[in-house]
C-alpha cells in the first residue's frame, strides 16, 4: 500500500499549483499530493485510487467551480471514500455556505483564500483533520468483495453490517456475470451466498456477524479483562457515556452488538438535533461521536452481544456471546430498543427480502422506479418516508392511528406534506405479506371499517414501537412488566429499598437495582425517545459512575 493521498481540487491552475506547493513542503514526505482541475476530473481520480486500494486522507476542494462546485463534490465523493476527512477552499464571501456545508454534507473544515501565512492559516486545520483520519482506526480491506443475492436475507444482513459500521466492500449479485465469475473462482455455489472474499484470496462461505466484522478489520475482541466501566449498546446513549467515560480518564470499553449509533444511526436525517440548524444524517452523526469516543481512548467492540450480567462482590461481570468474560467497577446499559415484529402471516418469512425493520438504506438503490411502503407514524418513519422518497416512484405511510401530528414531530408532518410522491394512510395496519422468495404483495386493513385491500409491493419497511433489549438481564436487575429498567426513585416502594439492595443509600437517579449498574437512554424505564436526551443520559450516568467509585 503505498503513502495517503491529499487530493486537491480547483479549476484556477494558479490556485491548484499554490495549494499543492504547500502541501508537499510539509507533508510530501509522508503522503502523496494530487492536483485534480474539476469536480469530475477528481471523482475519476478518486474511482481509480479505490480500485488500486490506495488510501485517500484528505480531500481539498475549491467552493467556486463550474459544472460541480465543491460541496457536490465532496458529497459525492462521501460514496466513494467515506473516511477521508473534508475541506472547503472559499473566498470570505462564501463563508456562509462554508459553514452550511459542515452540516449538510459533514465537511469537518473551511479554509479561506488567501491562506497566507500557511503555518497559521493552513497547516493547523490540515493537521487536525490528518490527526482525525489517524485516531480513527481504518478498518478498510482494500479489495474485499461480496457476493450474494438480492433477495437474500443473510446476505442483506452481511451488507447492512458493512454498512453501517462503514466498511467499504463491492457487491457482487450471484445472478450475474461478474459475481458468477468470483463464485467459480472462490470454488462456490450459489447455495454458498453471502461470499467474502478478502484481498488475500481468503474465501469466507455464509460468515457469522462476528466472522465478517473481524475479516474486515473491526475490533471483536476485548483488549483488558478489567475495565473502570463497561458500557452496554453503541447508540446515542451509549456513544454519550463511552466519550465521556473515557475523556474523564476512565478505562471504558463499549460492546455494541450490530454497529455504533443504533437505530438514530439508521435515520436518514435529523433535523432537530440541538447545533445542527441544517440537520445530519444519523450515519454522520454516530461516525463523530465514534472518532469522539476513539479519540479519548475508548476501546469499542463490534458485533459482540452481551448474554449474562453477574454480581462478584464489588466486580460487575459481563459474559460476551463467544465464551468471554468481561468485568468492571462499573456498567452503563444503553442497549436502546428493537423495532416491533409485524407479527402477522408472511412477515417473517420474508424479513430481509423485502421486509426490513428500519430504514435498511442499503436497498436504497434497489427501490428505483418502486412503490414503497413504511408502516410507523413516529419521526422515525417519517425520516425513512422523506429520504426513500428521493429513490422510489412513490412512498406511502401507513399510520395505525387517526393522524401524523399525534406522534410525529410538527417539521416532519410539513415535510411530508410538502413532496408530492409520499401519501398518508391513516388507521390502517399490515394485515399479511405475500411473496414467493421475496416480497411481492401486502394485505392492508382499514381499522375503522376492517375492509382489507391487497397492495402489490416490493419492499415495506417497518418502524413501529420499541421493545427493550433486556432479555439478558433477567434476575439480574428488576425489570418492569414491558421489560424496561426502573432507575432510582422508580425502584422505592413505600421508602424501601429494593430486595437485595447492599449499600447505605437510596438507588442514583439513573442506578438500577444492582448498585453500581446504570441504565441510560430508550431502554429505561419512563425515557424521553428522543436523541438529545439519551446522550445527556449518558453523561449524566457517567457522572453517577464517578460517584459510585468515590463510595468504595
Amino acid at each position: 500500500m503505498g503513502r495517503p493521498v491529499l487530493l486537491t481540487v480547483d479549476d484556477d491552475p494558479q490556485v491548484s499549483r499554490a495549494v499543492a506547493r504547500d502541501l508537499r513542503r510539509k507533508y510530501g514526505d509522508a503522503y502523496r499530493v494530487l492536483r485534480a482541475g474539476s469536480g469530475a476530473e477528481a471523482l475519476e481520480a478518486l474511482r481509480e485510487l479505490k480500485l488500486r486500494g490506495e488510501p485517500v486522507a484528505m480531500l481539498l476542494a475549491d467552493h467556486r467551480m463550474p459544472e460541480m462546485n465543491g460541496i457536490e463534490f465532496l458529497e459525492r465523493a462521501m460514496d466513494l471514500v467515506p473516511r477521508a476527512r473534508r475541506a472547503l477552499l472559499t473566498a470570505y464571501a462564501d463563508t456562509d455556505a462554508a459553514i452550511a456545508a459542515i452540516n449538510d454534507v459533514d465537511v469537518d473544515a473551511y479554509l479561506l483564500k488567501p491562506w497566507d501565512p500557511p503555518e497559521e492559516k493552513l497547516y493547523r486545520t490540515v493537521d487536525a483533520m490528518l490527526t482525525a483520519w489517524h485516531e480513527t482506526p481504518d478498518p478498510e480491506v482494500h479489495g474485499v468483495k461480496l457476493v450474494g443475492h438480492r433477495w437474500s436475507a443473510p446476505s442483506f444482513r452481511a451488507r447492512d453490517l458493512l454498512a453501517r459500521n462503514a466498511v467499504p466492500y463491492r457487491w457482487f449479485n450471484a445472478d450475474e456475470p461478474d459475481g458468477q465469475r468470483i463464485l467459480a473462482a472462490a470454488g462456490a455455489g450459489p447455495d454458498d451466498v453471502p461470499i467474502v472474499v478478502t484481498p488475500d484470496a481468503r474465501v469466507l462461505r455464509h460468515p457469522g456477524e462476528a466472522e465478517l466484522a473481524a475479516v474486515v478489520g473491526l475490533a471483536v475482541d476485548p483488549r483488558e479483562e478489567f475495565y473502570d466501566l463497561v458500557v452496554v449498546g453503541g447508540g446515542p446513549a451509549g456513544l454519550g457515556a463511552a466519550v465521556y467515560g473515557a475523556s474523564e480518564g476512565l478505562r471504558t470499553v463499549l460492546v455494541e452488538r450490530e454497529a455504533t449509533g443504533g437505530q438514530a444511526g439508521q435515520s436518514s436525517r435529523i433535523e432537530n438535533y440541538l447545533g445542527f440548524p441544517d440537520g445530519v444524517s444519523g450515519g454522520q452523526l454516530a461516525d463523530r461521536a465514534r472518532r469522539q469516543a476513539v479519540k479519548f481512548g475508548a476501546e469499542l467492540l463490534l458485533a459482540r452481544d452481551v448474554v449474562t450480567l453477574e454480581a462478584h462482590g464489588p466486580k460487575r461481570v459481563l459474559h460476551l456471546d463467544d465464551g468471554r468474560r468481561i468485568a468492571a467497577h462499573a456498567v452503563v446499559l444503553a442497549t436502546g430498543v428493537s423495532y416491533r415484529s409485524l407479527g402477522v402471516d408472511g412477515v417473517d418469512d420474508l424479513t430481509g427480502r423485502g421486509v426490513y425493520y428500519g430504514s435498511a438504506m442499503t436497498e436504497a438503490a434497489e427501490c428505483a422506479d418502486s412503490d414503497v411502503y413504511i408502516v410507523g407514524g413516529a419521526n422515525s418513519a417519517g425520516q425513512a418516508a422523506v429520504f426513500f422518497a428521493r429513490y422510489a416512484r412513490s412512498v406511502c405511510l401507513l399510520v395505525r392511528g387517526a393522524s401524523l401530528e399525534a406522534s410525529m414531530s410538527a417539521y416532519l408532518v410539513e415535510q411530508i406534506a410538502g413532496i408530492g410522491s409520499i401519501s398518508v394512510r391513516t388507521c390502517t395496519t399490515v394485515a399479511g405479506a405475500q411473496g414467493d422468495g421475496h416480497l411481492e404483495a401486502i394485505t392492508v386493513e382499514d381499522a375503522r371499517t376492517g375492509e382489507r385491500e391487497t397492495l402489490p409491493a416490493s419492499h415495506l419497511f417497518v418502524f413501529i414501537g420499541g421493545e427493550p433489549r433486556t432479555g439478558w438481564l433477567d434476575g439480574a436487575v428488576v425489570r418492569d412488566e414491558r421489560g424496561f429498567i426502573p432507575t432510582g426513585p422508580a425502584l422505592l416502594r413505600e421508602g424501601r429499598r429494593p430486595a437485595g439492595w447492599d449499600v447505605d443509600r437510596d438507588p442514583y437517579l439513573l442506578e438500577t437495582s444492582l448498585p453500581g449498574v446504570f441504565v441510560a437512554g430508550d431502554v429505561r424505564a419512563d425515557s424521553v425517545k428522543r436523541v438529545a436526551s439519551a446522550v445527556g443520559e449518558g453523561a449524566m450516568a457517567v457522572t453517577l459512575v464517578h460517584r459510585y467509585l468515590e463510595e468504595r
